[in-house]
């Protein structure tokens, strides 16, 4: 049978005149790749994994966005929607917003467009302390009911705020505030910091008490005290600038929870590695070398594609979890014996 192909002559013309400026001059080299044991159909149905208690179709999750503001509800309602199409969760921006009224409630009422899949809804650990401190820990509680949530994001933030001119300022520890939450709520919580990650110390502690999981938002992501520098108009920020840039990187983080995991039994074993994550091959990597449950999260990327239609947002996640099931069937981890 003769085959038939139309493009052949225009594909081979382009190929010639862009096989100059498509060299790459180095290779990626945290893989072996390895292209004869698989065809390349990307088998998406491979991926699927469980996570904290709910079946995923991939290794992926939408990282904290926004709320309150008149872009929020086309971008948590565009997330949402891509989140019951692709199987994936979702963690909401600050809900500190609907604490105390409902103005906003429709920025964050996804959880109709979400069908099932895992939603959770966030707090900064500020308004926690202040809430737990006056005795209204059932706020937090009603929160997670009107949203039809499945439990509460804790995100802490200690340098974001002290950058922040308008920044909050909390006395407690924050491990103190989220063993006395989960004591007088009982709240599912995955408890995540915003662009620096966090130390062995800090993941040690976390994870020795019941959190649905734990979410490095770590340093190489949305940097939050980098962006209240930029938005600081009186120049003090700037007096603080070197505190903008400590931090834990998310392979740096993914090594603590691994020698963690080693050193004996833990009571949280799930994680979202976050923070810097630029594409779906960085993700794989730090998800397969993780020795706890992990999936990994985006937040600024998915943002972008949010802005826009939804079937640019579609496209984009569709892409990335495609790009997860080639790397699963090309790509082995040097120094590791399989494939992912």
């Amino acid at each position: 049978m003769q085959d038939q192909d139309p493009t052949a002559s225009s594909r081979k013309n382009d190929h010639i005149a862009l096989a100059f400026e498509s060299q790459t001059p180095m290779a990626d080299d945290r893989f072996e790749y390895e292209p004869l044991f698989s065809g390349n159909t990307p088998d998406t149905q491979k991926l699927a994994c469980h996570f904290a208690g709910f079946d995923f179709g991939a290794p992926l999750w939408v990282s904290s966005m926004t709320g309150g503001t008149e872009k929020a509800r086309h971008i948590n309602h565009n997330l949402a929607a891509m989140c019951k199409e692709f199987a994936l969760g979702m963690g909401m921006g600050s809900c500190r917003s609907l604490l105390y009224d409902d103005r906003f409630f429709e920025d964050f009422n996804v959880r109709p467009l979400m069908g099932d899949r895992p939603l959770y809804a966030n707090l900064g650990v500020a308004q926690i302390e202040a809430l737990l401190k006056e005795g209204e820990e059932q706020r937090m509680v009603d929160l997670v009911g009107k949203l039809s949530a499945d439990g509460l994001i804790v995100h802490i933030n200690p340098l974001q705020e002290w950058f922040q001119p308008e920044g909050d300022r909390y006395v407690e520890p924050p491990l103190k505030t989220i063993e006395l939450l989960l004591k007088k709520t009982g709240l599912r919580l995955i408890v995540k910091e915003v662009g620096h990650g966090m130390g062995p110390a800090s993941l040690a502690a976390l994870m020795q008490l019941p959190l649905d999981a734990i979410e490095f938002a770590a340093f190489g992501g949305t940097n939050f005290s980098k962006l209240e520098m930029m938005r600081d108009t009186t120049g003090q920020a700037a007096q603080k600038s070197a505190m903008a840039y400590v931090g834990h990187t998310a392979a740096e983080m993914v090594a603590f929870v691994n020698e963690i995991m080693e050193k004996g039994p833990v009571a949280c074993n799930q994680v979202i590695i976050s923070g810097g994550v630029g594409s779906f091959l960085d993700g794989i990597y730090l998800v397969d070398r993780c020795k706890a449950t992990a999936i990994y999260g985006q937040a600024s990327a998915f943002l972008k594609q949010a802005l826009g239609s939804y079937e640019q947002l579609r496209q984009y996640a569709g892409t990335q979890i495609e790009g997860m099931a080639m790397a699963r069937q090309f790509l082995k981890h040097k120094n590791q014996g399989s494939n992912g």
